[in-house]
């Protein structure tokens, strides 16, 4: 992993990655910056990036009556939203926000490449438990060519989210669904 910085951005907004950078700047927190091309989903983010799905997070935007909320999952795995929607507490009518209301609540970062920062936008958040069990995770830094790696203990300190387990489950009896997490 190597830190670049870019010399311009045609179609990104210019301060996006900044914003996050300078956000974690100042709070104490190490991270590395990661430029990859240009990307559009988190699983394509963790090739270019040459890391692990497991350790690159996703974040998706819910909406509940007219509140944003973030929940970052890893990018190997899908939000369920009924965990989600128990794990916060939310109404019934908790759901994904739309590309408009996404677009319009958080103008300062491209569509679909939202940091995992809810303090920052600010927004409320819960994060998947999953992602505590890994040491560096990827996340994306606000525009669709910068990643940031951090350590995911890092993201829970700053950002004092709801841990909760609110990934789809895959398997019917729930038996392995942590068992692509390291040992400990």
């Amino acid at each position: 992993m190597s830190v670049s910085h870019p010399e311009s951005a045609n179609d990104v907004p210019q301060d996006a990655h900044h914003a996050a950078m300078a956000w974690l700047d100042s709070r104490g927190v190490p991270y590395v910056v990661l430029k990859h091309p240009k990307t559009f989903a988190a699983l394509d983010e963790a090739v270019a990036s040459g890391v692990d799905p497991r350790e690159t997070l996703k974040t998706l935007v819910l909406s509940d009556r007219g509140q944003h909320i973030l929940a970052v999952v890893p990018a190997s795995h899908h939000l369920d939203i009924g965990r989600a929607r128990a794990a916060l507490q939310a109404s019934p009518d908790l759901r994904l926000a739309s590309e408009s209301e996404i677009a319009e609540e958080f103008p300062a970062f491209e569509l679909g490449a939202i940091p995992p920062f809810g303090p920052m936008l600010p927004a409320p958040e819960v994060v998947d438990v999953r992602i505590l069990y890994r040491e560096r995770v990827l996340c994306s830094g606000g525009d669709h060519v910068h990643s940031l790696a951090i350590d995911p203990r890092d993201l829970i300190r700053v950002t004092e989210p709801r841990v909760a387990d609110i990934c789809a489950h895959r398997h019917p009896s729930h038996e392995h669904d942590f068992e692509s997490l390291p040992h400990l």
